[in-house]
């Protein structure tokens, strides 16, 4: 099992403890990274794009992931997880399952520069990067590379053809990823491989012991599979 974070998050998040505990518990292996520029990783956060951090996340899939891993994507993890499936369709490394955390694809292009005014874009595109309040700390710089790189990686507009099974876990008050962004994940999605669970009172983090037992119990099934 390999857990994927979200975007600025870190290997020593709640939900990645949570699963490590578990997987130590009942014997399972449990991987987890920092991307580039993310906690203990090397590198600015500012340089990172979607492609770097695939690329990361691919190299210690592929080194260290063992064979038919089950990957474990949170928000920008989840956009990762569907891209290293389908990058590692074929392999001895391809996922065996998807476990999918309000999964943001495409987020750079449908959920941030959607969202922008045109002064924001405008900064971006002449300056080359936009500081962001963010919720969760100090603001963090949103590039223009960062956007452009990301629109190479949009997965939405065709059929997404992960080869395993999906589950998706999404709060329907999650104010970063709407849970109708996780419906419409889910018609790009083969329909009998793929479940979706909605958290009425959910958040983005889904970091509540509820929802850590419902996390666990997803994955417990995925890896059971």
């Amino acid at each position: 099992m390999i857990w994927l974070g979200g975007f600025r998050s870190d290997m020593r998040a709640t939900k990645a403890e949570a699963l490590d505990a578990w997987a130590q518990k009942n014997g399972h292996a449990f991987l987890r990274l920092d991307y580039s520029g993310h906690g203990e990783s090397d590198g600015r956060f500012e340089d990172g794009t979607i492609s770097d951090w695939l690329s990361d996340a691919l190299a210690v899939i592929r080194e260290r992931g063992g064979p038919s891993p089950v990957l474990v994507g949170s928000s920008m993890g989840g956009w990762l997880a569907l891209l290293a499936a389908r990058a590692l369709a074929g392999s001895p490394s391809a996922p065996s399952a998807l476990v999918l955390i309000a999964p943001a694809v495409d987020f750079t292009e449908k959920l941030m520069w959607a969202s922008m005014s045109e002064e924001q874009r405008r900064t971006i595109s002449e300056t080359g990067q936009l500081l962001v309040p963010s919720a969760y700390g100090e603001p963090y710089p949103i590039t223009r590379r960062l956007i452009e790189d990301g629109s190479s990686h949009n997965l939405f507009g065709a059929p997404i053809r992960p080869g395993c099974p999906v589950s998706i876990l999404q709060g329907m008050q999650d104010p970063d990823v709407p849970w109708q962004h996780a419906l419409e994940l889910v018609e790009h999605l083969p329909g009998e491989a793929t479940t979706v669970t909605l958290i009425k009172d959910g958040d983005h983090r889904l970091s509540r012991p509820q929802d850590i037992d419902l996390l666990v119990n997803t994955v417990d099934r995925a890896v059971r599979a």
